[in-house]
């Protein structure tokens, strides 16, 4: 089994919690510049011009419960006892160790937030699904960057810095695959125009897969397990980096969506339930997780045919030099 490099223990429950919280994935930004360079804050500060929601109400969520929530339903957006530096994480498709400075408070203090969606944008979010690097923030993502900058007084900046990486590479010289990575024969954009209701086959989208099941479009990211449908591996590339702890760049040559279904055991596992016998797989959000199972270096390159090189390369950095408690309402 591969050694787990140094600076990546205990980030099982950073990645777990961005799982649980996103549903989806947490996409890191998109990286251009060569070298070490101080960025215009403006390609990271919202305009007066940006897309804003109608009126949003934030108060400050004291319970102590563990679970967070984000969600979009028509004409409403809604995050049950998020931070800032998890709205940070959304809003700019950033992982944690891209963001810096800041109030120690944005990653201790937690809010509510429901927030009105104009019917006109509605249709825009509801089509826009996650994003490839180079892609660009959604509208969903510039909403909530306003609303952080109105709210929350942030203000940011973005500088390039020369860090350490992952290239996502193929492991066999003859390019062969794993027998869990296979090119995706579904047309996703059918799949959502039907399930909006535009197209043939039109009506309720079929309920969410159960754990195991596969997944026809989308994403599904768990504890030791990461799996997707009709989705490029640009996106798979950058949701490693929540379980790496450094940006991951598609470097594959691979092109087209792709379906695949990886599972790996964690660096540190979770406790068991009192008597558990101790070679036993331990269940989680419906997984279970082999303590003795291949870790996600081994697991790449035994289930997909892929592996990760260590290279160094322009990481892009939010730095934050503002933010304010927002007044509740």
């Amino acid at each position: 089994m591969n050694k787990v490099p140094t600076g990546r223990r205990g980030s099982w429950r950073r990645a777990l919690a961005t799982a649980a919280t996103l549903g989806a994935l947490a996409s890191a930004i998109a990286i251009a510049a060569l070298r070490s360079q101080r960025v215009d804050a403006q390609a990271a500060q919202p305009g007066p011009s940006a897309p804003a929601f109608e009126v949003a109400s934030i108060k400050p969520n004291n319970s102590g419960d563990g679970r967070v929530m984000m969600s979009n339903q028509p004409g409403r957006y809604t995050a049950s006892n998020v931070t800032l530096r998890l709205l940070i994480r959304n809003a700019y498709q950033l992982q944690d160790f891209q963001i810096s400075g800041g109030p120690g408070w944005i990653a201790s203090d937690h809010f509510d937030i429901v927030a009105k969606i104009d019917a006109s944008v509605q249709d825009e979010i509801a089509a826009a699904g996650p994003r490839a690097p180079g892609q660009g923030p959604t509208t969903l993502q510039l909403m909530i960057r306003s609303l952080l900058a109105e709210r929350f007084k942030l203000v940011v900046h973005t500088e390039t810095k020369e860090q350490p990486i992952y290239a996502l590479v193929l492991a066999r010289s003859d390019g062969r695959l794993g027998p869990q990575l296979k090119k995706s024969e579904t047309d996703c954009a059918a799949v959502m125009a039907a399930a909006r209701g535009r197209g043939p086959g039109r009506g309720l989208p079929p309920g969410p897969p159960q754990p195991g099941d596969p997944i026809p479009c989308g994403f599904r990211i768990g504890m030791g397990n990461m799996a997707a449908g009709g989705a490029p591996l640009a996106q798979f590339a950058n949701s490693l980096g929540m379980f790496t702890g450094r940006v991951v760049q598609d470097r594959t040559g691979l092109t087209g969506n792709y379906d695949f279904n990886l599972t790996w055991t964690p660096d540190q596992m979770p406790q068991r339930a009192p008597g558990a016998p101790a070679d036993q797989p331990i269940r989680v959000n419906g997984f279970d997780i082999d303590p003795n199972g291949p870790s996600i270096f081994t697991a790449l390159q035994e289930q997909l045919g892929l592996k990760l090189d260590s290279q160094r390369g322009p990481v892009e950095m939010l730095v934050i030099d503002r933010a304010e408690h927002p007044v509740e309402n």
